[in-house]
């Protein structure tokens, strides 16, 4: 079974559907490890005071705010938590769009969605709704003191959160140094007829599982002859402690009372949106 990030619940209205975040993809880069060719020791990247110059244990780093110069408020893992115990629970579904409507540059992080604790059937509840609808939730959630836009989709079965980059974390083509478009780069009419001819011989459905990452296999042949010396490294990395999920409330009764007052709500909520968002993004842009 994988390990599980986070527990929290998806809130759309005023259905919550408690559920269970998991990796949705998997690296399969070769990681390498710093060696001082003196006496083959590894080297780490170590925390150092910037006043002292020492080495700092792990146990007494804190995250501090510098909310002016030299001068920082400490926050705890608690503290973070509880600025705002739903956000740090609750993936909060916004909004409904067209699957397509998301372009593909706003998209960076997979995650899977699995049902928590008594979620089953709201869980399957949503994923029929997206699947018929054809659309897909755009949301706000906070993981490791950060919070995302996301997107809840459906991806057979299942449901995938999709970490979304915000709008000014996008960059456009202006600073880029582009062809123009058409015959006006210089291309002529034989070039973009064996341009075409040849994208046309290439084109096909896209099967993921006809590619692999032949470097990394070359890499890891390379890594197998080496081993005969005996020079080997493993590491390894604690799980984190899930946080506590939201209960199921009556889901005929919370559709309901979220339509009827869908209306009604639909300025406040996002006159509260706007304004919520004006200081990250003022923060994002002091950052």
């Amino acid at each position: 079974m994988a390990r599980m990030l986070w527990k929290g619940a998806i809130a759309f209205g005023l259905v919550n559907i408690p559920v269970e975040l998991y990796p949705g993809s998997r690296s399969s880069t070769i990681d390498l490890d710093w060696i001082d060719k003196r006496d083959m020791a590894p080297v780490g990247i170590q925390r150092i005071n910037k006043k002292t110059g020492k080495p700092v244990g792990k146990d007494d780093v804190v995250k501090g705010y510098q909310y002016s110069k030299g001068n920082y408020v400490i926050l705890a893992d608690a503290d973070l938590k509880a600025a705002n115990p739903k956000a740090t629970q609750t993936i909060e579904i916004l909004a409904f769009v067209d699957r397509d409507a998301i372009p593909p540059q706003y998209f960076e992080t997979s995650y899977r969605l699995a049902p928590g604790k008594h979620g089953e059937k709201a869980y399957a509840l949503l994923r029929e709704a997206l699947r018929e609808r054809g659309k897909v939730g755009v949301a706000q959630v906070v993981i490791r003191a950060r919070q995302h836009l996301a997107a809840v989709m459906i991806d057979g079965d299942m449901l995938r959160l999709e970490i979304l980059r915000y709008a000014d974390e996008v960059l456009d083509a202006s600073e880029l140094r582009l062809p123009a478009s058409g015959k006006r780069a210089g291309l002529n009419d034989k070039e973009l007829t064996l341009a075409r001819r040849l994208v046309d011989d290439m084109s096909g459905p896209f099967t993921p599982e006809e590619y692999r990452d032949t470097y990394r296999e070359d890499l890891l042949a390379l890594v197998e002859k080496k081993v005969k010396s005996g020079k080997t490294e493993t590491v390894s990395k604690a799980p984190k402690a899930p946080a506590e999920g939201a209960q199921v409330i009556d889901l005929v009764a919370a559709l309901k009372r979220s339509l009827e007052g869908q209306a009604a709500e639909r300025s406040p909520k996002r006159a509260s949106a706007e304004a919520k968002s004006k200081p990250r993004a003022a923060a994002r842009k002091r950052a």
